[in-house]
């Protein structure tokens, strides 16, 4: 019976919740954005930012921009999202959303003219363009494995436990492939810039870092009923209750504040030029290497090269040749 009444007042808390939030759009519904993303676009959202499969639970849950916005962290794990991987995906995805003050079309899904592209214009990156771009650097292959990952521009820029480690974990490329994982760390952090690549690097140096993988799942808050009234209190104070905080640190990058106009220097111009030049690099080094293995082998074999080097006769027979 106590059983019951709990299930009901939590669910009619719920509901109170749905109808508040409601209520303060109204007031702001002509100046927010937010107020204008139905379900549908968030469906499509969903798409962009490389987690299609979760459109049924959201689309189910009828989640417009607005819920996004206040969604918390048992929200997303009532809507059947338990990894954390894609929970920090979706905190920052709405992250960008917030820079951008909700604009419905902030996302870039396609190549553009990008020659001198931004962070904060990464951070805007689809899951598909993200895909594009390790087309551009020689990496094809492996770009449809993001399919469904939860990698796009606002995680790869704004995330600081997201680093070249998982991306190579999530592109299945193996550990042996020293070379491959060295040339997408080199593009890696010339795409996100210095800021981002600090910000990891401290991450990195942190005691308590754990590699960030597709499978480390959220742990739930274990609740007693007797907490309950003052969790639903605190849910309200508590930043860290939410997916994206309200008060979560946004970047201190020039390119994310308003205003701003990237000037290219001839350092960021040569390090631009080293990515445009990346493309079949993986493959002509290899070239390279088989090449000098090829060599060393020759010389190795000290008899034929005495052979040659002592013979009188210059001339190359045609035995020689066919030899």
């Amino acid at each position: 019976m106590m059983s019951d009444a709990s299930d009901m007042l939590a669910a009619a808390l719920e509901q109170m919740d749905g109808i508040i939030l409601a209520l303060q759009a109204l007031g702001s519904e002509e100046e927010d954005n937010k107020g204008k993303l139905d379900y549908n676009w968030v469906t499509r959202w969903l798409d962009d930012i490389g987690l299609p499969q979760y459109k049924t639970q959201f689309d189910e849950g009828r989640v417009d921009g607005r819920m996004l916005h206040y969604m918390t962290v048992d929200d997303l794990l009532s809507l059947k999202v338990g990894s954390v991987l894609h929970h920090l995906s979706i905190k920052r995805a709405i992250q960008v959303l917030r820079l951008n003050n909700y604009e419905p079309n902030c996302l870039r899904r396609r190549p553009s003219d990008e020659n001198n592209i931004s962070p904060a214009e990464i951070s805007q990156w689809t899951n598909h363009r993200v895909m594009e771009w390790l087309r551009s650097v020689d990496l094809a292959e492996y770009a449809p494995n993001l399919r469904g990952s939860g990698v796009h521009g606002g995680l790869m820029v704004l995330e600081p436990r997201f680093n070249v480690e998982t991306m190579a974990l999530l592109l299945n490329i193996p550990p042996n492939k020293t070379l491959l994982r060295r040339h997408l760390a080199t593009n890696f952090n010339l795409l996100i810039g210095s800021e981002a690549h600090q910000l990891k690097q401290e991450c990195l140096e942190n005691p308590d870092y754990t590699l960030l993988t597709a499978t480390t799942k959220v742990k739930p808050k274990k609740l007693s009923f007797s907490n309950f009234g003052s969790l639903r209190k605190k849910k309200q104070e508590e930043n860290e209750e939410y997916v994206c905080p309200m008060d979560v640190e946004m970047p201190k990058g020039r390119s994310f504040q308003k205003g701003f106009e990237l000037q290219i220097y001839e350092d960021d111009l040569d390090r631009l030029e080293q990515m445009e030049d990346s493309e079949g690099t993986v493959r002509q080094i290899g070239a390279f290497s088989e090449g000098i293995q090829n060599l060393t082998s020759m010389l190795k074999d000290d008899e034929l090269f005495k052979e040659i080097s002592n013979s009188p006769n210059p001339s190359v027979t045609d035995d020689d040749s066919n030899a």
